[in-house]
């Protein structure tokens, strides 16, 4: 049976047809859609699925399972797998009991991220395998070889899919479901104990098993070679082997293709054979030039006169996403091909829109009421979330980002050496619990002089309203008891803790001037559902013209998309969420109509 399936979808129902019996991760985009599909499927196939705080969390969950001989999926994208680094090092040298396979999203462009980081290099750091889906079809079935490979060398198995093959659609066909092992159980063994003794024995029995992974690669269909009696031959791996085969498509040329489903090792004998057929390789990769450095280190270890092109020589560049267009140029240089001239008739550019927050995002009020408690003195350290675009115009109420849970630690640092001035760090609940706790223990312990707000809208929003253990749901929908942040707070020795209503802006202010003005370590809970999540809209408010002084605070201050400047009024346009901030911001009551909650 086929089914039009995401590129994500298709991971997770490669996984089913696996017989996993565990899956965890944590959300981010672009791979957020693997394991909420999974939490679909998880009671109709009998496997368990989680949400976990956090990518180590979520590795390390899994590990136990396949030391039980379990299947386990672990999902995330690149930024997380730094998160999820410290277990899996230990990881490759431990080995697996049952098929471990990390499913980790990369994002070229970057799209969604706060870098564009390429995976196969962590793979390559990690020594461990790592498959390179081109379609969703074949990142369901590179899913279900994954976990073979990963039992067959006892090692994780990474599957790198990148933003275009996670979101792409396509017809895919679905089977039915592998039996899982019913015989499960942790059997007491020496080797699950990680010693310096046993790390160096391990590390001598990994480095064999890239040969060993590179044998297996050399027979698996997702390698092929495509062969044409031509100078020129084209190595791509990932999506960019389907920008290849139409770029050549449209030029019209011929050329080999060596196409790589398993940039880290490569298949050795395929491409000594490739390189002996070519004068010319040009590789074709997104990122990183994994595929490329090893293609350069198997002709010199074969001594092979051929003439390797790619991100070396100029020709692809190392940042940002390849398409079908810059393939054909890349291919048309290479080719010496001349260019089509231009048409003299070019579509006009796209407007550029910015990334705003929504109207009625509680955030904004909470940056609104700090900026009105403490002023544009005070130093505001962000986070990754939807809050990030606090940083842009008007609010310029995020002064940094660096990574999550980073926003209390940074404010910190520059407490230490930055007396006097006013630290607010910026974070929400998911984030919180993610790495935003060790953080808050620190400041506690060190004494830090710095205000943490916890910018709680009760979801995961920027990638997709997931949940977090500050709800009381699962994954897969089951009751929980949700944890409340103002007691795990308390609990970590924060003396002042105040929990407010964003949308009521002057108990907001004045909680935040109180929290501020404390000395040591004070955490203030903005908490306000996302406003994508309301069920209901409220009555929108709207701008009385007769009472309008044409001031523009609603607009300079707030910058909420539902108020604009048509000719010489303010208005309130069909956007408005009726959160009622601006009718409390508007000097003359010009904002009118609403209910206020």
């Amino acid at each position: 049976m086929k089914k039009l399936l995401m590129g994500n979808e298709a991971i997770a129902y490669g996984a089913v047809e696996a017989g996993i019996k565990l899956a965890a991760g944590y959300p981010g985009t672009p791979s957020s859609e693997i394991l909420t599909t999974l939490a679909k499927l998880a009671k109709q196939y009998n496997f368990y699925a989680e949400w976990s705080v956090n990518e180590k969390v979520a590795l390390e969950v899994a590990a136990g399972a396949s030391y039980c001989g379990a299947r386990c999926i672990v999902t995330m994208k690149q930024v997380g797998l730094n998160v999820a680094a410290d277990p899996l090092m230990t990881l490759a040298y431990i080995g697996v009991k049952g098929g471990l396979v990390l499913a980790v999203a990369d994002d070229p462009g970057p799209h969604s991220s706060q870098n564009e980081q390429d995976t196969r290099k962590f793979a390559q750091f990690a020594k461990l395998p790592v498959l390179d889906p081109s379609d969703p079809q074949e990142a369901k079935e590179m899913t279900k070889a994954a976990f073979n490979i990963s039992e067959q060398l006892g090692l994780p198995v990474i599957l790198r899919p990148t933003t275009r093959t996670c979101h792409a659609c396509q017809d895919v066909e679905i089977l039915q479901p592998r039996i899982a092992a019913s015989k499960l159980g942790f059997k007491k063994d020496s080797r699950w104990v990680i010693f310096p003794s046993l790390a160096a024995k391990q590390h001598r029995w990994l480095n064999k098993q890239q040969a060993a992974a590179s044998d297996i690669f050399e027979n698996i269909s997702f390698n092929s070679l495509e062969f044409n009696d031509t100078e020129l031959g084209v190595a791509a791996s990932g999506v960019s082997y389907l920008y290849v085969k139409e770029a050549l498509e449209i030029l019209g040329i011929k050329a080999s293709v060596l196409k790589i489903g398993t940039p880290y090792p490569l298949p050795n004998k395929l491409c000594k054979e490739f390189l002996q057929k070519h004068k010319r390789i040009l590789v074709v990769e997104e990122q990183e030039p994994v595929v490329e450095d090893q293609l350069i280190k198997i002709a010199y270890e074969n001594k092979i006169d051929t003439v390797i092109l790619g991100k070396n020589s100029g020709y692809n560049a190392r940042e940002g996403e390849l398409n079908v267009n810059k393939v054909i140029e890349i291919l048309t240089e290479v080719n010496g091909i001349p260019s089509k001239p231009k048409a003299q008739h070019q579509l006009p550019e796209l407007p550029v829109r910015p990334p705003v927050l929504c109207s009625g995002c509680p955030h904004r009020a909470s940056f609104y009421a700090f900026k009105q408690a403490v002023g544009n003195n005070a130093v505001f350290t962000g986070d990754i979330g939807c809050y990030t675009l606090g940083s842009m115009q008007p609010l310029n109420a995020v002064d940094t980002c660096l990574c999550m849970g980073a926003s209390i630690t940074i404010a910190s640092g520059m407490e230490k050496v930055e007396k006097g001035r006013k630290q607010v760090a910026f974070l929400g609940d998911s984030t919180f619990f993610h790495t935003g706790i060790p953080g808050l223990i620190n400041a506690v312990y060190n004494k830090s002089d710095i205000t943490i707000v916890v910018l709680d809208n009760r979801t995961t929003a920027m990638t997709g309203h997931q949940p977090h253990p500050g709800l009381d749901s699962t994954a897969t929908g089951e009751p929980a008891k949700g944890l409340d942040i103002a007691k795990i707070a308390s609990a970590c020795g924060v003396k002042l803790i105040k929990t407010v209503d964003p949308y009521d802006l002057e108990a907001a202010v004045k909680a935040a001037r109180e929290a501020v003005d404390f000395p040591g370590p004070s955490v203030v809970i903005m908490k306000r559902e996302c406003a994508a999540l309301k069920k209901e809209r409220k009555e929108s408010f709207y701008i009385d013209q007769d009472l309008c002084l044409g001031c523009g605070i609603c607009v300079e201050e707030l910058g909420c998309p539902a108020i604009e400047k048509q000719g010489d009024d303010y208005v309130i346009n069909y956007k408005c969420a009726g959160c009622g901030v601006c009718a409390q911001v508007c000097p003359n009551e010009a904002v009118t109509g609403g209910t206020l909650k």
